[in-house]
Order: structure tokens, then C-alpha cells, then sequence
């Protein structure tokens, strides 16, 4: 319920902002919703003591992701569209209704840590200059995603990312400049681009950028974003005083040449945009030839594919269950079933995960254990470990086996995909 309201100064038209709450979280969901339910459990628990309100925008999803979670999650507003109408337009829709003093902009793949909030928009408060902010992210196995912090699409630094080089030399200044990888992931930092994965900006900010540009379908739109804030006078930060999980349920198609050949245009329409004809054409130029040699090192790879497979197959088929003697109790009762390929084992204390390796290992949200400390866990373990997620209300479990594959999801009795 609206029970107060803010006042703001709207410095792009001399006139005041009226806001109702101090937060709002806004979602966009296509087709992946047991990953939004655990999303929507960490979301819960992170606004438990903040004035907000959460949106989830649905693109015309197939797989009866409103009927599931309407009745589960009565307090958050959908937005249902009857066409896919793509992630910058979505997310435009629900900012033009969100009420709050800041806007999230967060994916649906995503698990927040209880007080991820709170820091975030005590950070905005101590930095009056902040136009928008990102936080650290890790994937499924606890390694650092480096589209957490970026910098602008120059010629030089996207040619160097889509031909490899960026990956090869992950902390080169000059090779990864568009992942700024010379910056620690453990420090604050003034960056260019920050990710659409997680983006809090002002609702001021909101409004005179009048949000992302519908021109970029898929990938680009937070990088022209991030660009305008900064044209128009603030600063984007990264601030790693929060981590979340992003698992990245796209991931599969991240190395491939559809992938490279989205990213191109995304980037096109970007520098034409805003560096002009001439620039835009060497860029075109380098990137066709980043491409190119992308494409060799793919089919490099390929040819490496079987001895994958094998690594792959060697894979552990029992999960390893952590948290509240409750909370695993009640996941052994719903997940358990012989034959099924899931077995819940007997958690082990939590001082010895770090001693264990190559594991699945699923922590049990609830009162035995809480996603601050999950994912501080699994920011300090090492990476040879799956992590998967069970969210107290939840009916699934969920978590990403390899980096280079979708999600996966556990529903209770069924065997895992």
C-alpha cells in the first residue's frame, strides 16, 4: 500500500518528482520461471525492510510463468504483454509506472543477498554524483562475471573482445579494456558500462533518459544507457561492497557465431549513434574481421569437443545439501526419489566446504541459512563446485552445471535436466 510520498527537485524541466517509496524492483521474465521464483524469494527477503515494490514484466511466456507464480508471489505486480517486445521496451514499460525514489532494473536468473539493497542505496546517498550503479556478480560455480564492470564499445576494444584476445589476456590493459579487467573486482570503481543484469539508477535519471533506447533488441541497450547518463552529467559506478549469483541461463549461445553476430550489430547501431559515420565504418571493418577469426578458434575448439564431453561425464550425480536441519528435511521429503539420479546426502559442517571439490552442492535458504551467507560461500570457494539454490517457499531447485551451458532446474520429484 502507497502510505507516504517524496518529494524530489526534477532538474530537466525546473519541476518536482513526486515518488511514494524509496525502491523499486523491476523484472523482466520470458519463459524461465522457476529461476524467477528463486529470484522472487531472494527479492523478498532483501526489500523486508524498505519501503518498495516489485514488477515483473512478462514477455509472452509459453511456459505458464504467470499461472505459476501470480498465486505464489500476491504482493508483486505483473505486468502481462501478448507479444515479445523485448527487454528494453519491457523494462520501459514498468518504469513508466514504478513509484519509487530508485529503480532496479534486475534478471530474472538472478539470487540477492538479504541486505543488497540497503548498501546499494546507502552507496547512491553517500555519492550525489551517482547516475547508476552495478554490483559484482558471480556465475553458478563462484567465478567473477566480467561484464560486471565494462567500458565503452571503441573499435580497438570490441575487436580485441570478439576475437579472443580480451579472454586470452584478462588483465591486460590494453586486450580486455572492454571488460576492464586490470580493475580489481574487490574495489569500487568509476566504469563506463555497467550491466543490464543489475542496473539502479535514480528515478530522476530514469526519466531524463526516458530509459533504454528501443533500437537495441537484445544486448547494447545498457551500454547506450549507461552512455547517455554519463552525457548527462553523472557517473556509473561499480560497487562491490554487494555480490549476487547471475547464472546466466543464456549462456549457451555466448561463444557462438549467432552470439558474435548480435553483439556486432548491437555495437553498430551504438557507434553510429553516437561517434558518427566514419567511425562507425571502421568499426564495422574490425569487427567483421574479429568475427572471422573468432569463428576459427570456434572450430578449433570443436575438434576439442569430445575430450569436453568426457570431463563432462565424470560429473558427480549425487548433491551434497547444506542449510537448516528443517529446510533439508523438508528438500529430502520433495526432491528425494530412488532412481531418480538425486540424492540428498548428509550436509556436511560448513567449515568443510572448503575441503570439498567437484560437487554439487545445493544450499537450502531459510532460517538455518540465508543468502548473505550463501553467497559470500560460494564467493570464497573454489570453482570446481556447482551451486544450486532451494528457496524456503520455492517448488524447485535451481543452479547452472557448467559455464558454457543453460540452467538447469530440479522440480520436486523429477528427475534433473
Amino acid at each position: 500500500m502507497l502510505n507516504r510520498f517524496i518529494v524530489l527537485p526534477y532538474f530537466a524541466n525546473q519541476q518536482y518528482l513526486v515518488v511514494y517509496m524509496e525502491l523499486s524492483v523491476i523484472i523482466v521474465n520470458y519463459n524461465v520461471k522457476h529461476f524467477l521464483e528463486q529470484c522472487l524469494c531472494s527479492v523478498e527477503k532483501a526489500i523486508a525492510t524498505i519501503d518498495a515494490e516489485v514488477i515483473v514484466v512478462d514477455n509472452n511466456s509459453t511456459d505458464d510463468s504467470i499461472g505459476y507464480l501470480q498465486p505464489r508471489f500476491p504482493s508483486v505486480q505483473f505486468i502481462v504483454n501478448t507479444t515479445n517486445i523485448g527487454f528494453g521496451k519491457a523494462n520501459n514499460l514498468a518504469m513508466a509506472k514504478a513509484m519509487g525514489k530508485y529503480l532496479l532494473l534486475l534478471n530474472p536468473d538472478t539470487i540477492v543477498p538479504e541486505d543488497c539493497f540497503v548498501k546499494c542505496m546507502a552507496f547512491f546517498e553517500g555519492h550525489r554524483e551517482c547516475g547508476a550503479l552495478g554490483v559484482k556478480m558471480i556465475d553458478g560455480g563462484g567465478r567473477f562475471l566480467p561484464e560486471s564492470k565494462r567500458s565503452f564499445p571503441s573499435p580497438l576494444t570490441s575487436f580485441f573482445k570478439l576475437a579472443g584476445l580480451s579472454s586470452l589476456f584478462p588483465t591486460s590493459k590494453l586486450f580486455n579494456r572492454y571488460a576492464l579487467g586490470f580493475l580489481s573486482a574487490n574495489g569500487n570503481h568509476e566504469v563506463d558500462v555497467l550491466c543490464g543484469a543489475f542496473f539502479m539508477m535514480s528515478k530522476q535519471v530514469a526519466l531524463e533518459t526516458k530509459g533504454f533506447d528501443p533500437a537495441f533488441f537484445m544486448y547494447g541497450e545498457d551500454i547506450d544507457l549507461s552512455y547517455r547518463i554519463q552525457k548527462l552529467g553523472f557517473k556509473n559506478y561499480y560497487f562491490s561492497g554487494s555480490c549476487i549469483v547471475h547464472f546466466k541461463g543464456e549462456s549457451a549461445i555466448q561463444q557462438t557465431f549467432k552470439h558474435n553476430r548480435i553483439f556486432y550489430e548491437a555495437m553498430l547501431v551504438f557507434v553510429k549513434k553516437h561517434y558518427g559515420g566514419g567511425k562507425a565504418s571502421l568499426f564495422a571493418l574490425l569487427l567483421q574481421i574479429a568475427i572471422g577469426a573468432r569463428s576459427v578458434l570456434g572450430f578449433v575448439g570443436r575438434l576439442f569437443k569430445s575430450s569436453t564431453q568426457v570431463l563432462q561425464q565424470k560429473q558427480p550425480s549425487n548433491f551434497l545439501f547444506f542449510g537448516g536441519k528443517v529446510e533439508i528435511a523438508a528438500a529430502e521429503k520433495s526432491f528425494a526419489k530412488p532412481g531418480a539420479g538425486l540424492v540428498v546426502a548428509e550436509a556436511s559442517p560448513f567449515k568443510q566446504l572448503q575441503s570439498i571439490h567437484n560437487s554439487n552442492i545445493v544450499f537450502c535458504e531459510g532460517e538455518g541459512l540465508d543468502n548473505s551467507t550463501i553467497i559470500q560461500l560460494i564467493d570464497q570457494q573454489p570453482t570446481s563446485n556447482h551451486y544450486w539454490f532451494h528457496a524456503k517457499k520455492s517448488n524447485s531447485i535451481v543452479g547452472s552445471q557448467f559455464s558454457n551451458s543453460v540452467g538447469n532446474v530440479i522440480e520436486q520429484n523429477v528427475h534433473p535436466q
